[in-house]
């Protein structure tokens, strides 16, 4: 059995009458990335009318029913996905915790048959579980992780993948998230160095390439700016400064946003906007990071500001930046922004086993498929 953190009830709060229809919209996208129909989503998401709860119009409830399904028939991947969404969009109560355990198990079957490795990682006083591809000292060490909301087993599944890009994968979680023991802080870029510390047996970690979505990619940030190893950073709508010192954007965040970093920050909601208000990176530490960024930012993003994005562009030595016309995570875009991931961290990798041709040739292809702005200090 798993270890999951401790559930508290409390610390979801009594939701606002849009909460629900807050976390139905923010599932769709993970939905969508996760490979699970949109029919078959919005069927059971048709049926849920209370966020709390074991019954069928519940949120645990429904997506556990059938996650059980899959997992009788075998299929432990698609369990692990549906177990995934009963969890969402964090552990606040005892069903959810349930949910969790299960959807550790049900990907760990799936693991064992493609040689992917569940291992602990000791930071500080505790241990963090991790998925890990099977070591390749010579490759490059690719880090994956979600944002705050996102487990590692619903990104694992890029591990048996990561060795066609010509590195040795692991995939962990933010403090506070899933299995993670570790607070959630403005110091939790520690983890990065001390996960790169546990890998040096297993990868090259002299050239480590992060791929970390939303706010894992604001931790990788800050990592990059203490850690020279991490030698690239692939990234989705990271927030940077702006997200934490402007109050009147505050105010307009998405109620799920702001409970869930209550949650993991173990604080009322109120109390947000002061604890973390030192948590910006500014233009200093910005300037710090030597590594290649990749990050994609959508125009219509309800969570990060627009001057985080032009923080980004003004901040860094080397960056290139993809933009869509939507809203958070650029749902409308994922098959685009799958492909340009993928040729980032590609360059970013510097294709260990690419012939050099085949490098250009795959970079070619790929950025035919989207149009982007050509990057100040990449050319």
């Amino acid at each position: 059995m798993s270890s999951v953190p401790t559930p508290d009830a409390a610390s979801l709060p009594p939701p606002p009458g849009t909460y629900l229809d807050e976390i139905k919209q923010l599932f769709r996208l993970h939905a969508k990335a996760q490979g699970v129909p949109a029919r078959r989503c919005d069927r059971i998401l048709g049926r849920i009318t209370a966020v709390e709860g074991p019954g069928p119009t519940a949120w645990p409830g429904a997506w556990s029913r059938t996650a059980e399904v899959y997992a009788a028939s075998g299929s432990h991947l698609d369990a692990c996905r549906y177990y995934n969404a009963a969890r969402f969009p964090f552990v606040a109560d005892a069903h959810r915790a349930r949910a969790l355990e299960r959807c550790v198990e049900e990907f760990g079957h799936w693991a064992r048959g493609r040689g992917v490795e569940r291992l602990t990682v000791p930071i500080g006083e505790v241990e963090v579980p991790v998925w890990a591809a099977p070591p390749e000292p010579g490759r490059p060490l690719l880090v994956v992780t979600g944002g705050i909301v996102s487990i590692k087993e619903q990104w694992g599944q890029l591990l048996p993948a990561a060795r066609r890009l010509g590195m040795t994968a692991v995939v962990a979680e933010l403090p506070s998230v899933g299995e993670n023991p570790l607070p959630y802080g403005r110091e939790s870029w520690r983890m990065f160095p001390a996960l790169i510390d546990f890998m040096a047996h297993r990868a090259r970690t002299s050239h480590t390439v992060v791929l970390a979505f939303s706010f894992g990619g604001h931790l990788a940030l800050r990592a990059a700016a203490h850690d020279r190893r991490i030698r690239g950073i692939a990234t989705v709508g990271p927030p940077v400064w702006d997200f934490f010192r402007d109050r009147a954007w505050w105010n307009e965040v998405p109620w799920t946003t702001k409970a869930t970093l209550a949650h993991l920050v173990d604080i009322p909601p109120e109390q947000l906007p002061s604890q973390m208000g030192d948590w910006g990176i500014g233009p200093d530490e910005l300037a710090e990071v030597s590594a290649d960024v990749y990050s994609v930012a959508s125009r219509r993003d309800e969570i990060i500001p627009r001057g985080d994005v032009a923080r980004l562009r003004s901040g860094l030595r080397r960056v290139e930046v993809l933009e869509h016309d939507d809203v958070h995570g650029s749902p409308h875009h994922l098959g685009a922004t799958r492909l340009w991931l993928a040729r980032s961290m590609l360059l970013a990798g510097g294709a260990h086993g690419w012939r050099p041709r085949a490098l250009e040739m795959a970079a070619a292809a790929l950025s035919r498929l989207e149009a982007w702005r050509r990057p100040r200090g990449l050319d």
